[in-house]
């Protein structure tokens, strides 16, 4: 795997190169768009994008959208210290697939590149062209630690984020009780039938009729929210439970 790191912090920017390249990855580091110019030009060359978002001169999120521009398929991860969600649609805005928020682990890091990457395969590093990218690959449930691939959305638990994928990504920040309820669904994947009961105990701890009632208000939530992909689905079985669809 080919990589382009653009960091202006030495000490941040040599513990991450020589951590991914000790795991077998090809890093080309600059410490700026300018220094990173012939890289950046030659985005296509690359699997994946790392770009920190402040930097000196150009900032990341500038650079983003020179390289989606020119490279509509190369996965493009930006790395920011910022903590507001505005900053985060800022980065899905300027055509990044994911952000990693400072400090990071080399785990985190590691999951979420490999993510984008296996949502990319297929298309080619980063090869330009004018068509639409391909839709995610639709193999059931996938999942690294806590972040679930389905159909054409990504969920990670932790964060509360529920991104749909594609040539401009969409993020949805949801309620705790909504990720829990998606990861039930998504856990229960492959069986027959989830039961409302099983549900109500399990996120509620009573399955009495109030709770009941909210099940369903946040069924209908997530339903309009997964509509975007046509083979994700939640079926209800009147009286007994639902199921979990990916297609």
């Amino acid at each position: 795997m080919k990589v382009l790191y653009v960091e202006d912090e030495p000490l941040l920017a040599r513990i991450v190169k020589e951590s991914l390249e000790s795991r077998g990855l090809d890093i080309d580091w600059y410490t700026d768009a300018e220094a990173g110019k012939d890289g950046i030009l030659q985005a296509g060359n690359y699997d994946i994008a790392l770009l920190d978002v402040q930097l000196p001169g150009e900032d990341g999120f500038s650079i983003g959208r020179r390289i989606r521009a020119s490279f509509p398929r190369l996965p493009i991860l930006f790395l920011t210290a910022r903590v507001q969600a505005k900053d985060a649609l800022a980065g899905f805005e300027a055509g990044g697939n994911d952000y990693v928020r400072k400090p990071f682990s080399m785990e985190e890091l590691l999951v979420r590149m490999e993510n984008l990457i296996n949502l990319a395969e297929g298309s080619g590093p980063g090869s330009p062209t004018n068509s639409a990218p391909a839709a995610a690959p639709n193999v059931g449930v996938r999942v690294t630690g806590e972040i679930y691939e389905f159909g054409n959305f990504i969920l990670d638990y932790s964060n509360l984020r529920l991104t749909l994928v594609g040539e401009e990504p969409r993020v949805t920040s949801l309620s705790h009780r909504e990720a829990e309820l998606l990861r039930l669904f998504l856990q229960s994947h492959g069986e027959e039938v989830i039961e409302r009961k099983k549900i109500l105990l399990e996120l509620w701890h009573d399955d009495g009729f109030f709770n009941s009632r909210n099940l369903d208000v946040y069924v209908r939530k997530l339903r309009a929210l997964l509509e975007a992909d046509p083979k994700v689905r939640i079926l209800t079985l009147r009286g007994v439970g639902y199921r979990f669809v990916v297609e």
